[in-house]
């Protein structure tokens, strides 16, 4: 049986670069998606002009928004694999049959063109950062990649079908890893080369980027795990209160008096503890009931 076969790209004002990989990308697939995010150049233009179908955004939503309307549209169109790379030229379109044999073979629901551990052309800001984010991921997802946040990937049609992402910024790449975990979905990596010469996103600073994927990571940890997340929070502000209780009444024995500070603390990590556990509580409760709700 022949599988359809598309690429997403999402773009943001990449006219210079956004041609020649729609032009190398379709020599490998059926169908070429370009997502246009708020782009103010002729990017659109171009993708249209070289008979790719494009998703227009009025305004610039985000990479991850950009990467759900693809896997939508994939699901209306019917594709069985579909690889995303980026616009600026950094992904080899020559390189997408690697990602596709490795679903094709049934190998993987999500390949990952993996960029080698410290690749000789990415400049080195950029690798600590890619470092940094790759052992937050690791925590969470339960396996060791190389390159958690590499946005080349191909998707199986099970990936297609039940990947619900969230996220719209930058933290999209490892909230994926993590749906697809849990969802029992096979992940493998495929070394792949990278182009940093010219690429736009290699002057990009890296610690946004961090910061938007540790907050994608605590949002997905808190929702999937709130007793975890949040009770450990409480009970950790609850010893802290009973700690700085504790000093507060030592202090006031001796002394006949009570200290401001300490006691201020006592309170304020009492409350704190005590709010923590009962939204726990209920976030435990309410995503329990979505989710045997679910299962009927």
């Amino acid at each position: 049986m022949s599988l359809k076969t598309a690429a997403a790209i999402p773009a943001l004002n990449e006219e210079r670069t956004i041609a020649k990989v729609i032009v190398h990308a379709r020599k490998h697939v059926g169908r070429v998606l370009v997502v246009n995010d708020g782009s103010q150049d002729d990017t659109q233009l171009i993708a249209e002009a070289l008979g790719a179908a494009v998703i227009r955004h009025d305004k610039n939503l985000g990479k991850g928004a950009a990467l759900r309307d693809s896997l939508a549209w994939a699901r209306s169109s019917g594709i069985d694999i579909l690889v995303t790379l980026d616009a600026d030229g950094q992904h080899d379109p020559e390189q997408i049959p690697l990602l596709v044999d490795a679903v094709r073979a049934g190998d993987a629901d999500v390949a990952i063109g993996s960029r080698p551990s410290k690749p000789s052309e990415m400049p080195r800001h950029r690798w600590m950062g890619a470092e940094g984010l790759n052992i937050l991921s690791d925590v969470k997802v339960g396996g060791k990649y190389v390159d958690t946040q590499s946005g080349f990937r191909a998707y199986s049609r099970r990936a297609i079908e039940g990947l619900v992402i969230s996220d719209d910024g930058m933290g999209v790449e490892s909230e994926i890893l993590m749906r697809a975990r849990d969802a029992g979905m096979m992940i493998v990596e495929v070394p792949v080369t990278m182009n940093y010469k010219g690429s736009k996103t290699s002057s990009k600073n890296s610690i946004p980027h961090a910061f938007e994927v540790l907050f994608s990571i605590v949002k997905f940890v808190s929702v999937r795990h709130p007793l975890t997340f949040y009770g450990g929070f409480g009970v950790a502000s609850l010893l802290v209160s009973m700690v700085f209780g504790l000093w507060t009444f030592d202090y006031y024995q001796q002394w006949g008096r009570v200290v401001t500070n300490l006691a201020l603390v006592s309170i304020a990590a009492g409350v704190l503890g005590f709010l923590s556990i009962f939204t726990a509580v209920i976030l435990f409760t309410v995503i329990a009931v979505v989710r045997e709700q679910q299962r009927r």
